[in-house]
């Protein structure tokens, strides 16, 4: 069993969110990882594809996910979203949320218009 403190070093701040690590391979699990997002009112991640099933869930705000060619979803907090894996996606905060994140702790993901996959540094 291992009993998990956040720490800086397990935050990662981009320009469109803030992911804070929590379970991961560092960190004593071995199967999974887990992360909180927090993104603000207004702003969008890229469009990227993640290699494994992502759980996310809302625990403040809402935010839009536009996925497989130009659908669209809103989850608010207290829903839940399962996002399979290899399917583009974006997401865009109409207002400031914050949600858990669950995943295999091998996923990566693909960029389009770039080459090779990235790792999720918090989620490793």
């Amino acid at each position: 069993m291992h009993v998990i403190t956040t720490s800086p070093e397990h935050v990662t701040v981009t320009p469109n969110a803030t992911m804070t690590g929590l379970a991961a391979p560092s960190r004593g699990s071995a199967e999974l990882s887990t992360w909180r997002v927090e993104m603000a009112a207004g702003a969008t991640g890229p469009e990227h594809c993640a290699s494994r099933e992502q759980v996310w869930t809302l625990t403040a705000g809402s935010l839009e996910i536009t996925w497989d060619g130009g659908r669209t979803e809103t989850a608010t907090a207290g829903q839940t979203l399962v996002l399979p894996p290899d399917v583009l996606r974006r997401i865009h905060a109409p207002e400031s949320f914050e949600a858990h994140v669950a995943m295999r702790a091998d996923g990566v993901v693909t960029v389009p218009g770039t080459e090779g996959t990235r790792v999720l540094p918090w989620a490793r």
